[in-house]
């Protein structure tokens, strides 16, 4: 898939308004005109399709039909298999004031010295976080941070949409505060990411210079819940002959 076929599958994707609906029925209905479907990564029973990375037995544990994340250690676990073109829906809830966890989009999975990887992070912080946090005068933390930012971790390079410096903020706060449920839908392609929160389309980056890796989700010190953690894979880009992708033997290669 080129850029321009890539553009005008993502433009069908943003056009149809499906992608903030709560009915998997027209998921499933939109998925089938694209000769397309979705696949549970998230099983409701056990991690099937996942891998420890350097967490603990203790930190991941599935409980009424719910992912369960201690948040401790910090650390992540990563899928089992890389993906390049997709759509992601990933619903979360926190449930402690302050959360903080994030899910990883084209990663190596190859944590550095703060326990986590290089990739593109979809940030999943409460609300309380920039209060919680506050700066040393006092002064809470920026709000861009709970609005589900994007940015590049690890040394990942992007462009963002609605820069804070290097990170790109939602131009709306729709995320949930403790104990509520909230819905991301991921669209990436070809290094460009489009994030819906709740609902409605309010963040983008784009030009990542890593478009095919792991998904990894984050323990970052607090416990958050997901049940939903579905995908749809799209057409394969330029990731492997631009030497764009990341955990594996083509890193690095060039054109």
């Amino acid at each position: 898939m080129n850029f321009i076929q890539g553009m005008a599958m993502m433009g069908l994707i943003l056009t149809t308004g499906w992608l903030g609906a709560q009915d998997t029925k027209v998921e499933t209905d939109v998925g089938s005109q694209l000769g397309l479907g979705f696949v549970e990564l998230f099983n409701g029973k056990d991690l099937t399709n996942w891998a420890d990375v350097n967490t603990s037995p203790e930190t991941w544990s599935v409980k009424d039909g719910l992912l369960v994340c201690t948040g401790k250690p910090i650390g992540v676990m990563r899928s089992t298999k890389k993906y390049e073109n997709f759509i992601l829906v990933i619903e979360w809830r926190h449930m402690e004031a302050g959360g903080n966890s994030g899910v990883f989009l084209w990663s190596d999975a190859k944590p550095e010295g703060n326990r986590l990887p290089r990739g593109m992070e979809v940030q999943m912080l409460e609300l309380q976080w920039p209060y919680i946090h506050a700066q040393r005068n006092g002064k809470p933390r920026h709000l861009g941070y709970v609005s589900g930012e994007l940015f590049g971790a690890g040394g990942m390079r992007a462009v963002p949409e609605n820069p804070r410096g290097s990170r790109s903020m939602s131009y709306e706060m729709r995320c949930k505060g403790k104990g509520e449920w909230n819905r991301y839908v991921v669209v990436a392609v070809d290094g460009t990411v489009k994030l819906s929160i709740n609902g409605k389309f309010v963040n983008g980056i784009r030009e990542a210079d890593g478009r095919k890796g792991y998904l990894c989700l984050e323990a970052e010190g607090a416990e958050i819940h997901f049940r939903r953690v579905s995908i749809m894979e799209l057409p394969d880009g330029r990731a492997e002959e631009l030497g764009m992708v990341l955990g594996g033997e083509l890193e690095g290669k060039k054109d």
